[in-house]
């Protein structure tokens, strides 16, 4: 099974942040990195007020149900993809591009950091750039993409559920 790191750069809602704590530690994603201005829970190098960070983290829990106190993360100003690229990892884009590669054709590197994007506009042409790979889920429906959260679960699953079969 492959090494997996989640980035989340720029994530608004703190329901979607809990929800990929949750999705992430059912499938043994090693870290979560969460920046721009992705919501965080409580961390030991917190510098909000304490009233804004107890009603973040509690926004968190209410999808994450504790996963957001098991689960490793770190929080960054922006993700951190030279040291991980350094540190043997694949930064693969989840996003939908004319470069992409339908997700179900990925052939999973042994170290993956899988970076997701801003809810609405994904992630930026500079940080898609800076990647070595972007992967699509195709969609069957009228809709053109799944929530982000929801997306990351499809993701991990044929990054390491189907990888496995």
């Amino acid at each position: 099974m492959p090494e997996v790191i989640v980035l989340a750069h720029n994530i608004r809602s703190a329901h979607n942040i809990g929800s990929i704590f949750r999705t992430c530690d059912g499938f043994g994603v090693r870290e979560i990195v969460l920046s721009g201005y992705s919501p965080a829970p409580a961390h030991l190098e917190d510098t909000r007020l304490p009233h804004l960070r107890e009603k973040i983290t509690k926004q968190i829990h209410k999808t994450a149900l504790g996963a957001e106190t098991t689960m490793p993360f770190r929080v960054t100003k922006y993700p951190p993809l030279k040291e991980l690229k350094k540190q043997g990892y694949r930064i693969v884009a989840l996003e939908q591009s004319t470069e992409s590669i339908l997700l179900q054709n990925y052939p999973v590197p042994a170290k993956i950091a899988l970076l997701l994007g801003e809810e609405v506009d994904g992630i930026s042409s500079e940080l898609l750039k800076a990647c070595d790979d972007i992967v699509e889920i195709p969609m069957q429906g009228k809709k053109e993409s799944f929530n982000v959260s929801v997306a990351t679960a499809v993701a991990l699953y044929q990054f390491t559920v189907c990888e496995l079969q």
